[in-house]
């Protein structure tokens, strides 16, 4: 099976200084935990519901006067969306990381992968596999 048979389809991106409290308002319209964050048509890194709350709210910074940029996490990992999904499956486990960004031959973002798709398109044995692994407390 590729990525694109089991990834979401259409992902779209964030600015850079997109504030953290537009940030989290689209995370919970949206339903979802991570944004990508793009410039000049290059995906620049990510910004988890883990970031907002770490890196926004744990800082010395008003929150209120953060952006994507001073939170998000980097460098960006991603996979292609032809690539076999269990070897992007490996990188989601050697990066203990839920949320992959898959990009076309074009380079251009196409598509999330993240560990429900995993659980849900992957047989059981590497979709359990897979959740230990990402799971798993960081050394």
């Amino acid at each position: 099976m590729k990525v694109k048979d089991a990834m979401h389809p259409g992902a779209s991106w964030i600015d850079p200084e997109a504030p953290l409290p537009d940030i989290a308002a689209r995370m919970q319209k949206e339903d979802i935990g991570a944004l990508p964050v793009g410039e000049n048509d290059k995906l620049i890194g990510m910004v988890t519901d883990r970031d907002l709350v770490v890196r926004g709210i744990g800082s010395h910074d008003d929150p209120l006067q953060l952006t994507a940029r001073d939170v998000m996490s980097g460098p960006i990992v991603f996979c292609t969306a032809n690539e076999d999904l269990e070897d992007a499956v490996r990188i989601m486990e050697r990066k203990q990381i839920r949320r992959l960004p898959v990009i076309d031959e074009h380079h251009r973002m196409v598509g999330m992968l993240t560990l429900g798709d995993v659980a849900a398109k992957a047989t059981a044995s590497l979709a359990a596999e897979t959740l230990r692994a990402v799971s798993a407390h960081h050394p």
